[in-house]
């Protein structure tokens, strides 16, 4: 935890980027928007809040990434599923965080570590400021978009800010649903019992988020879904979907005892949450680009077991 007080008027994410307190502004807006950031003990989320003198502010470290993480190349063999001269799209594994943070091993690898690796073979220049475009869960697989230099980085960040980019993942859950197809529209915020997780909140401090789904089948008390995200919220699907009494199957910090017991009846272990399909425009070629990524094992076996019709 970081905090300082404030001497001159200022908007709050322009105070963090100073000075050095963030390492950069895009850093601050993502830690205000995760409901990090508190002014006098009040979690403030929008950027442009307009700090006074005398405010205390206060951020909490929680996942962020570290100022001095000291990136070295590692070869993780990521699987990239997309590439040309300004991006590339990698199938992410489990397991493994995309960035370092506050609360990890010392000397933990992540998936910054592998991209750093894949831009030295190909002599990119590399900054953890300018690759990632987005992020995903550590336990979350599927297609993760990168950046190869800061121009390209700023073109594919403002299609997920302008909610440009179609992002649909695949869950594996507990129950089946009783629409087939629903949007989830419920505010997103960070929990005042554990800040480490989400929930549905219906107060100031939480932010609108939207998951569209679809049963795409079901079986043994388990349907395989497709969601559609609208916004892009921390822990996002698998809030939403815990709310509506469909958690995740392996999703260890939202699960119930009923979801935690249909894992175990399918020799479940492990996150069944997939980023499946991402659409984006290339800033190379400024056309759209349709990138899929094949099933996890863990989740592939959930499916074959539950006895669920599935053709990807």
């Amino acid at each position: 935890m970081a905090d300082w007080l404030v001497s001159l008027p200022e908007r709050l994410d322009v105070f963090l980027s100073l000075e050095g307190r963030m390492l950069s502004r895009t850093k601050a807006q993502s830690a205000i928007e995760d409901g990090r950031v508190t002014v006098n003990d009040a979690v403030v989320t929008k950027s442009a809040f307009r700090l006074q003198e005398g405010d205390r502010v206060v951020v909490l470290e929680d996942d962020a990434p570290l100022e001095n993480s000291g990136i070295e190349p590692e070869d993780l063999k990521l699987n990239i599923l997309y590439e040309d001269r300004t991006c590339l799209v990698i199938n992410k594994p489990a397991g493994i965080a995309v960035h370092p943070g506050a609360g990890m091993a010392p000397g933990e690898k992540t998936i910054l570590h592998g991209i750093s690796f894949l831009f030295a073979k190909q002599s990119l220049s590399f900054s953890s400021e300018a690759v990632l475009v987005h992020r995903l869960d550590r336990d979350t697989t599927g297609c993760l978009l990168i950046a190869k230099d800061p121009a390209s980085h700023h073109f594919l960040q403002e299609q997920f800010q302008t909610r440009t980019v179609t992002k649909q993942y695949l869950a594996l859950v507990s129950g089946i649903p009783s629409s087939v197809e629903a949007m989830i529209d419920a505010p997103i915020g960070r929990s005042a019992s554990n800040r480490t997780t989400m929930s549905v909140l219906a107060n100031v401090d939480a932010r609108e988020a939207q998951t569209r789904y679809r049963v795409l089948g079901s079986a043994h008390h388990v349907s395989l879904l497709l969601c559609d995200l609208l916004t892009g919220r921390t822990h996002q699907v698998r809030v939403h979907l815990a709310a509506i009494g469909h958690p995740v199957l392996g999703d260890g910090t939202y699960a119930t005892d009923r979801s935690a017991g249909l894992a175990e009846e399918l020799g479940i272990h492990g996150l069944c949450l997939h980023a499946w399909k991402l659409t984006f425009v290339s800033p190379l070629d400024r056309k759209t680009h349709a990138v899929t990524a094949p099933l996890p094992p863990v989740m592939v076996r959930g499916i074959e077991t539950a006895g669920i019709p599935w053709e990807s």
